[in-house]
């Protein structure tokens, strides 16, 4: 996630709503998913109840691939203060002018970041649901997920190389695919999925959000939690 920045969407105050009409059939598990999903069933990492924590959101952005459903991701640049060189998806800080944190914020927010870093058009986005609030404590964002739906998709890539070294799309059928999953082991000795997809490790926070919603969208397949990836002592 980036730490903000000039928004390009237009009005930010601009309307902003979710909407489920029209949406495939095959989302229908992960609507249902996040209507009755609980905080604690994502992750053990949740908001602190004093309200600190810097709001942010991101955005987990739905499509229809050649190979079927599929991800946005990107990979952050290697040189950023946090999370420097992971696969995440695109998100950010939330600015004044994205409104109530707790309304619509998080919202404008997550369509504003997705554009700046990866240059899509939010006007082919349809946002059609929001997972709890959750936490990174390492670099203590408290996240608000948003679902969308790639109604019209538009050309994605890199806007800005000292944020983002590259922006891809991932099957969802590599990421349920067994032989794709692993368990990452920090050199803390804290341990979450991972998926080893497009050339690169997917872990930590947006890992274990992705590893959720396949499990409670009833898309999840068995595979070898004894499988060990130990992470570089950098990460």
């Amino acid at each position: 996630m980036t730490q903000g920045g000039k928004a390009h969407t237009g009005d930010p105050q601009a309307g902003v709503a979710l909407s489920k009409d029209g949406l495939p059939e095959w989302l229908d598990p992960v609507v249902r998913a996040a209507e009755t999903v609980q905080p604690v069933q994502l992750s053990r990492f949740l908001p602190p109840e004093n309200g600190a924590g810097r709001q942010s959101a991101v955005l987990i952005l739905f499509g229809d691939g050649e190979q079927g459903p599929e991800l946005l991701l990107m990979e952050r640049a290697g040189s950023l203060r946090s999370h420097a060189g992971q696969p995440s998806f695109p998100g950010g800080a939330l600015d004044p002018e994205d409104g109530d944190p707790k309304a619509d914020g998080p919202l404008r927010a997550a369509l504003r970041e997705a554009e700046e870093e990866t240059g899509l058009d939010p006007a082919g986005v349809q946002l059609f649901g929001v997972l709890p609030r959750l936490y990174i404590p390492v670099s203590h964002f408290v996240v608000t997920p948003v679902l969308g739906w790639w109604r019209e998709p538009s050309p994605v890539g890199v806007v800005d190389p000292n944020e983002t070294a590259r922006v891809f799309t991932v099957p969802v059928a590599d990421l349920t695919n067994p032989t794709n999953r692993a368990t990452a082991v920090h050199p803390s000795g804290h341990r979450g999925p991972a998926f080893l997809v497009e050339s690169t490790l997917v872990w930590g926070f947006t890992a274990g959000v992705i590893d959720r919603l396949l499990h409670y969208a009833g898309w999840e397949r068995s595979w070898d939690r004894e499988k060990l990836v130990p992470l570089d002592w950098r990460s």
